[in-house]
């Protein structure tokens, strides 16, 4: 491809970046005049007060590792009186934990493997984490998508669409290495112009090795439990989850986002 030919390319994708920024100008300018931009953040409000409201109550109490054990007999013998019940309710707490962005998805994925076997919870855990999951994404995009996009500068302008032109390889990477906080992740993609449906499909295949790896581990609570009281210690995560583990993730991680690189040293080639 000639210099020449080179120039007019970028020059036309320029302009289609400069018009398509001048719209979306106009669309929020559109959405001060007509009172519409309050709006934008109720989503994001409802899910701030839930989650004081739920700390005000003292509802995290129950998401504690220390709770749960204590009461794991009991919930066992709830959930084999009643599976459906107790697989929905599940679901329904676990996304609303998630979409409040409350730090006890890794330990309810360790129960969900005890209580309802690592195969079934960790379904449950992936459907509800990314129902959860997208209700956050959908609340943030709505709120600062747009707004802080169009305040971006230059370089993080390109490195916004870099990400969007592979954002499924890009998020699946992010979601198969949990060394990333949840939330982060569940967040990040909404100020960029990421597909609902790429969303979706990422978070929920991204999720999949971790979630049944930690449901797996649920199986072993009780004796984890054993020896921590020998040792006369509380009982932590750190006691399921070992390093090689993580770096396990870490090696998936490396090996999604291996085609995208691919493509991005193609491309440079090319140009």
């Amino acid at each position: 491809m000639s210099q020449t030919a080179l120039d007019k390319d970028r020059t036309a994708d320029r302009r289609r970046d400069e018009a398509s920024a001048r719209s979306r100008r106009q669309a929020i300018a559109d959405g001060h005049g007509s009172g519409r931009t309050w709006t934008r953040f109720v989503p994001l409000f409802l899910i701030v007060a839930c989650l004081a409201a739920g700390y005000a109550l003292g509802w995290q109490r129950y998401l504690t590792l220390d709770y749960l054990a204590v009461s794991r007999l009991a919930l066992k013998e709830t959930v084999a009186a009643n599976p459906i019940v107790a697989s929905f309710a599940f679901m329904g707490i676990y996304a609303l934990v998630v979409a409040l962005s409350v730090p006890a998805a890794s330990i309810l994925t360790v129960f969900a493997g005890f209580l309802f076997g690592w195969f079934v919870g960790g379904i449950l855990v992936a459907v509800a984490a990314t129902a959860g999951a997208t209700v956050l994404f959908l609340a943030a995009r709505t709120a600062f998508g747009d707004f802080l996009r169009e305040r971006a500068g230059g370089r993080i302008l390109k490195l916004a669409e870099g990400f969007e032109k592979n954002a499924f390889g890009y998020l699946l990477a992010l979601r198969l290495a949990p060394v990333f906080p949840f939330f982060v992740v569940n967040i990040a993609p909404a100020f960029f112009h990421v597909r609902l449906r790429t969303y979706l499909a990422a978070t929920f295949l991204g999720i999949l090795p971790a979630t049944f790896v930690y449901a797996y581990l649920g199986r072993s609570i009780d004796s984890v439990l054993t020896e921590a009281h020998k040792a006369g210690r509380a009982v932590g995560l750190a006691d399921f989850v070992s390093p090689r583990i993580t770096l396990a993730f870490l090696l998936l991680a490396l090996i999604a986002v291996l085609p995208v690189a691919v493509r991005a040293l193609r491309r440079r080639r090319r140009s």
